[in-house]
């Protein structure tokens, strides 16, 4: 058959027309079978939808046995149908019961029938069904015949989705019920919210599907394309000594696909068949999708997910105005695949009530930014986007790490009893932020703010935090699209030493690398990135990024006191050599502005084993060493946090992660090395308590954290538990976590619920 665009053309305007006018899904579904199989001259044109474990059903079509809709259903793994569901991506075979996956079902009439064309019917990433194509003669479908089933199938897809399979008989077709569904993640910052769903990802109605005059959407799309190119090419135009040949060859991979005129023209070719430039864009990026879900090759899926972002980004350029979530001042939450912290940030006076995103490793820096602006946040929630709905009411539950989605009345009763008893404990916590986190036999413990933004440090007050025990210095340069100059870093770090009024500030130096990837300084592509060239590593490695970080946080102190910690040491080589730096560039600014640190205090931070056994080699040069929970526990247990399948796996309350703490604290106590902790562990008040316990007298932890911890130390009798603490430790009984909160309850150590 010669099929052509002129033909392609018309079966989309004949399209748009029936999606327009009112009536039947089940009628408007075999008006639609009819006009497919009628314009590509197929003698069948079938539907099939996906139904629980995968089963696809017949749910229309013109050509085979009607008796067959709703009655036909092929397992997942079943046929040329259950192949193109499985790999998500177009088949055209030219004698069909040839193929060894064919399967004959006789209820269908199919026997005749050898040439076919099967598309999937994608939806938020996921096949949702197949639309297939069938003819009696030997034939293979042309690339225009898959593209224009493609298109259809797009649209397709918005009607299909909530049509609930199990009810296809005569009449209209029933809808999928939208009931409550509870999905499960990962806590990123505590709390309870309600509100609306907003999807933070574009979304293409269904009413813009089609071009109302391909010349101008053409014009529109061409337009768009050069904005982002120009908006990359803005990225790129980056001082080349800064970035490094390694990190400016994956940004130019970046540049490259944005200017990739195989991925331009077949945008276009979108247009020319009658859709819209939003539609066009939208279909690509349901096929990046698609193809990702199934990719397991690294370099394969980074370079998918750099599609998906620029399928996006060209979406919002597009919409303008429009293609912005629209945050209503009643109650949203903002639901996202990803979200880096810079997009994040331009919602922090929004009001939302809840943050959630399906993609946990990829967000991190956006949790962190969720911590400081203290709204309830869940990651890592599996098929977010393709359950819920914009509009939809959801409960976020970041206390249990349960996400409801459409909840009744009974839930939203037990939410409002919820949150009315967590702002009865919040008041009692608020009613200790003045007294100091003392035990009841005279010990006292300093308790820290983690910052990194300046939302952070206007909670040191609120919060009753005694300074910062760990200011993030990365962060300025991750919601940046280019490197932050000098001066920026001065004022920020000005800021910070103002805002915290005389209370000391600990500045952790660049931590990047690992799931800490910036905008502008992208790093190589690594298969391990945790265990990788990040942090004193990747410093190291570019003096220049690392002196000029160095330089702003001397000239920021002036004659004021300042204290910095190196992240990530493993040897004790790493830290003197970025010791002698600080040293030199504190000489450099004497010499130049005659001012010094009135106190300057360097420190590390232990999160890695093998720096605990060199802690005697940094005896008289350390001042201080830091616990980072975080990355000590993976690579203690060889657990990835980032990994939902093993991130329980490192548990700190476990005798021989408490036992290898307590060799440290002896170490430091030896060596006069001041002690302290910082990370998600101590913000835990259990977790807290074993550090108090082991002799640890600074912790730094998350602003709501310190409420809970204060009131812990202050009911505890130090002396008392922590010989108990000791012998349990020594021989631990059965559930070493159970057996703590035995010990806790024995010594009326007041712990939060749950």
């Amino acid at each position: 058959m010669a099929y052509n665009l002129p033909a392609t053309r018309l079966l989309m305007n004949r399209l748009r027309q029936m999606m327009a006018e009112d009536g039947e899904t089940r009628s408007r579904l075999d008006s639609v079978v009819q006009l497919i199989a009628s314009t590509m001259v197929a003698d069948v044109c079938s539907i099939y939808l996906r139904h629980r474990g995968g089963t696809l059903i017949l749910l229309a079509t013109e050509g085979l046995k009607p008796e067959a809709v709703g009655n036909t259903r092929l397992s997942a793994n079943e046929g040329l149908v259950g192949l193109v569901a499985r790999r998500a991506e177009p088949m055209a075979i030219q004698d069909a019961p040839r193929h060894p996956a064919f399967s004959y079902r006789p209820e269908t009439g199919e026997d005749p029938f050898h040439a076919f064309l099967g598309v999937p019917v994608l939806r938020g990433g996921r096949v949702i069904g197949v639309l297939t194509v069938q003819n009696r003669t030997e034939r293979l479908y042309g690339d225009e015949e898959i593209d224009t089933l493609q298109t259809i199938a797009m649209v397709l897809a918005e009607i299909v989705d909530r049509i609930d399979p199990e009810h296809l008989g005569s009449g209209d077709v029933q809808r999928r019920a939208r009931n409550l569904a509870t999905l499960k993640g990962r806590v990123f910052c505590e709390g309870l919210g309600y509100g609306r769903a907003v999807l933070y990802d574009p979304v293409v109605p269904a009413a813009k599907f089609f071009a109302g005059d391909q010349e101008i959407e053409a014009r529109r799309l061409t337009q768009a394309l050069v904005g982002l190119r120009a908006s990359i090419d803005r990225m790129m135009a980056i001082d080349g000594a800064a970035l490094g040949e390694d990190p400016r060859d994956v940004m130019e991979t970046y540049r490259l696909l944005a200017h990739d005129p195989s991925w331009a023209e077949k945008l276009q070719e979108g247009v020319r068949s009658g859709l819209s430039a939003e539609a066009s864009v939208d279909r690509a990026r349901r096929e990046h999708r698609a193809r990702l879900q199934s990719a397991r090759d690294p370099y394969l899926r980074e370079r998918l997910h750099d599609l998906e972002d620029l399928d996006n980004r060209l979406l919002r350029i597009l919409g303008g105005d429009e293609g912005k979530p629209q945050i209503s001042e009643e109650r949203s939450v903002l639901v996202a695949r990803r979200l880096g912290p810079a997009e994040l940030l331009e919602y922090a006076n929004a009001g939302l009530r809840g943050i959630l995103m399906e993609e946990a490793a990829a967000s991190s820096h956006a949790a962190i930014v969720a911590r400081a602006l203290g709204i309830p946040t869940l990651g890592g929630i599996e098929g977010l986007t393709t359950r819920i709905d914009q509009g939809d009411w959801l409960i976020v539950d970041a206390e249990e790490g349960v996400l409801h989605v459409r909840p009744d009345d009974s839930l939203y009763d037990a939410y409002k009893a919820r949150v009315a008893l967590r702002s009865e404990r919040q008041a009692a916590y608020a009613a200790l932020r003045d007294l100091p986190a003392k035990t009841k036999d005279g010990h006292t413990v300093r308790l820290m703010l983690n910052a990194g933004l300046d939302l952070d440090l206007d909670m040191l007050a609120p919060a009753g935090a005694d300074g910062v025990g760990l200011f993030r210095t990365e962060f300025q340069f991750l919601v940046s699209e280019t490197l932050p100059s000098m001066e920026d870093q001065i004022t920020l770090y000005r800021r910070v030493l103002d805002k915290a009024a005389g209370k000391p500030v600990i500045f952790r130096t660049l931590d990047l690398g690992g799931d800490k990837v910036l905008p502008a300084l992208n790093l190589q592509r690594e298969e391990n990135p945790a265990l990788g060239w990040r942090s004193i590593r990747f410093a190291l490695d570019h003096k220049g990024l690392f002196r000029r970080q160095l330089r702003a946080l001397v000239r920021a102190a002036g004659n004021n006191p300042l204290t910095v910690m190196f992240p990530m040491v493993t040897v004790p080589e790493e830290f003197f050599e970025a010791r002698d730096l600080l040293l030199k560039e504190v000489e450099w600014t004497a010499e130049r502005t005659g001012k010094r640190p009135s106190k300057l205090e360097i420190g590390v931070m232990l999160e890695t084993p093998a720096l605990a056994y060199s802690l005697k080699e940094l005896a008289g040069a350390a001042e201080f060493l830091s616990v980072g929970t975080n990355d000590l526990m993976q690579f203690f247990y060889a657990a990835d946090r980032m990994t939902p399948h093993v991130s329980d796996r490192y548990d700190l309350v476990f005798p021989s992660a408490l036992r290898f703490l307590k060799d440290v604290a002896e170490d430091c106590a030896r060596y006069g090395i001041r002690l302290s902790a910082c990370g998600e562990a101590t913000g835990s008040a259990l977790s807290a308590l074993c550090f108090v316990a082991l002799g640890f007298t600074n912790l730094s932890m998350s602003a709501g954290s310190i409420g809970p911890v204060k009131r812990m130390i202050r009911s505890l009798d130090m002396s008392a538990f922590q010989a108990d603490f000791l012998a349990a430790l020594d021989a631990p009984n059965g559930s070493f976590r159970n057996q703590l909160l035995g010990l806790a309850a024995q010594h009326a150590v007041e712990l939060p619920e749950g």
